[in-house]
C-alpha cells in the first residue's frame, strides 16, 4: 500500500505576511501606546510561533517565528533553524531566507514562512551578536560552521513544547501545524501499565567492541508467558534513553493494537562506528544474529520466528534494517525503515553511483519479507532513492506499506512513524 503526498515548495517571505504583525505595524504607525507590550503579552499567553491560515489557500499556513530582543542585546541577526527545511537553503549556500527581520523601532524580530498545513518539524533559534555575525554567513557553505550552529542553537523561549535532543544536542521546539497527522501513542498515559527498560553492556567478538544495549520488557512480562514477539531498534541511546520508545510501546500494547513484545535497542557507540556498522556491513548483522539475539534469548523468552521479528531504524539505521532483512531473512522477516539512506553505494566500480541495496532487491530472488518504508517530503536528498526502493519492492511484489509525510530527517516525525510502522507490520499478528 502506498500513501502518496505531493506538495509544491514551501517558501519564506520578507514581507509582513502575518496579519498579527500587520496589525502591530498599523498600531505603531498610529502611535498607539502599549501596542508592542500588548503584542508580547498575547504571545506569552498563546505561545509561539504565530500560525495563521492563508486566506487564498486553506491548505497553507503563514507561520511566523518571533524573538524578543532584550535591552542589553547587540543583535545582528536571529537564525531560524527548521529541521531539514533550513538545510535546503544551507546547501544553496544562502541562509538569508532563514534570517529574522527586525520590526523597525521595536524589540520584535520575525520571519514568516508560507508552509503546508500538514507540516511537522522540530526547530531552534540562534541569535547572533556582533561577535558571531560572520557565522551565519560561513554556516551556509562550511560544514564545521553548520555543526557549530546546531550545537549552539536553542529552543524557542516563547514555545513551551519541546522534544529532547538526540546524541547530546540541545532540545528543540515543536512545530505541528493543524493538519499534521496525529501522534496519539507517543506520550505516556498514567492510566496504562508500564513496561520496564534496563541497560546492559554486550561484548562482541565479531566486531571486537562492546556497546550499551537497552532492553524493553512489556507490562506483566513473565518467562512463562513467552516466547514474546521481538523488535530490534537501532540507535538505542536515543530510543532507550533520550527520546524513549517505551511509552509508545506501553500505549500500543494497552490499547490491544500490538501484542506484548520485547524490544532490543543496541547503541551505535559513536559516529564513526555508526557510519561503518550501519552501512550494509555484514559483520554487524552477524553480530545481531549470532551474538546479540542469543545473548537476549538466554535472559528473556523471545521468539525465534522471523515472521514475528521486526528490525527498525532511521537514516543509516533504516538502510541497515532493510539490509538485515536481505542478509538474514531467516531471522528478520519484517523491516521498518524510516528515512533510509538508500542512496548508499558499496564503493566498487560496478556499483559506483548506484543504490546498492535497492539493486540487490531488484536482481536477487524475492525474500519472505514485509516492509514498512517512510520518508519525509522535506528530505530532498533521500526522497528519490526511497521512491526507487518503493518501485522496486512493488515490482517484485513484496508486501509493502509506503508513506510520505510532510517533514524532515527528524525524531519528532520518526517517533510517530515508529508507531505507524509497528501497527502496519503487526496487523497480521493480532
Amino acid at each position: 500500500m502506498t500513501i502518496p503526498a505531493q506538495h509544491a515548495p514551501d517558501i519564506s517571505s520578507d514581507n509582513l505576511d502575518s496579519s498579527r504583525l500587520r496589525r502591530l505595524r498599523a498600531a505603531l504607525q498610529a502611535d498607539q501606546a502599549g501596542a508592542v507590550q500588548a503584542f508580547w503579552e498575547q504571545i506569552a499567553a498563546e505561545g509561539a510561533p504565530l500560525i495563521e491560515p492563508c486566506a487564498d489557500d486553506p491548505r497553507m499556513c503563514t507561520v511566523t517565528f518571533v524573538w524578543r530582543e532584550q535591552p542589553h542585546d547587540d543583535l545582528r541577526a536571529v537564525l531560524v533553524v527548521i529541521n531539514t527545511f533550513s538545510d535546503r537553503y544551507r546547501h544553496n549556500n544562502d541562509l538569508t531566507p532563514c534570517l529574522m527581520t527586525r520590526l523597525a523601532g521595536t524589540d520584535v524580530w520575525y520571519r514568516s514562512f508560507r508552509l503546508h498545513a500538514d507540516l511537522r518539524a522540530s526547530y531552534q533559534l540562534l541569535p547572533y551578536d556582533r561577535h558571531r555575525a560572520d557565522l551565519v554567513i560561513a554556516s551556509g557553505a562550511d560544514r564545521a560552521a553548520w555543526r557549530q550552529v546546531l550545537t549552539s542553537a536553542i529552543p524557542d523561549p516563547l514555545n513551551p513544547r519541546t522534544i529532547p535532543g538526540a546524541s547530546g544536542r540541545p532540545p528543540s521546539s515543536m512545530l505541528e501545524l493543524p493538519a499534521a497527522p496525529a501522534q496519539p501513542w507517543c506520550v505516556a498515559q498514567p492510566q496504562h501499565p508500564t513496561g520496564s527498560i534496563s541497560e546492559h553492556v554486550v561484548r562482541s567478538a565479531i566486531l571486537d567492541n562492546q556497546r550499551r544495549v537497552w532492553v524493553y520488557t512489556p507490562p506483566g512480562h513473565h518467562a512463562g508467558n513467552g516466547p514474546y514477539d521481538l523488535l530490534v531498534l537501532f540507535d538505542g541511546a536515543v530510543w532507550g534513553h533520550e527520546i524513549p520508545i517505551a511509552p509508545t510501546l506501553d500505549n500500543l500494547i494497552a490499547a490491544g493494537h500490538i501484542p506484548p513484545l520485547i524490544a532490543i535497542l543496541p547503541d551505535a557507540i559513536d559516529t564513526t562506528t555508526r557510519v561503518r556498522e550501519l552501512a550494509c556491513h555484514a559483520p554487524f548483522i552477524d553480530f545481531l544474529v549470532d551474538e546479540l539475539l542469543p545473548w537476549t534469548a538466554a535472559r528473556w523468552p523471545i521468539t525465534a520466528d522471523p515472521a514475528r521479528t521486526i528490525v527498525a531504524g532511521q537514516s543509516f539505521g533504516g538502510l541497515t534494517a532493510a539490509f538485515a532483512g536481505f542478509h538474514a531473512p531467516e531471522r528478520f522477516g519484517n523491516v521498518l525503515a524510516q528515512s533510509g539512506s538508500f542512496w548508499w553505494q558499496d564503493g566498487g566500480d560496478f556499483d559506483r553511483n548506484a543504490e546498492w541495496l535497492t539493486r540487490q532487491f531488484a536482481i536477487q530472488p524475492r525474500l519472505p519479507l514485509h516492509f514498512y518504508v517512510e520518508v519525509g517530503l522535506q528530505e530532498w536528498m533521500l526522497l528519490a532513492a526511497n521512491r526507487h526502493l518503493r518501485d522496486v519492492l512493488e515490482a517484485r511484489e513484496y508486501d509493502l506499506s509506503y508513506r510520505e509525510y510532510n517533514g524532515g530527517h527528524d525524531y519528532l516525525c520518526w517517533r510517530g512513524g515508529l508507531a505507524d510502522g509497528l501497527l502496519a507490520l503487526t496487523q497480521r499478528w493480532i
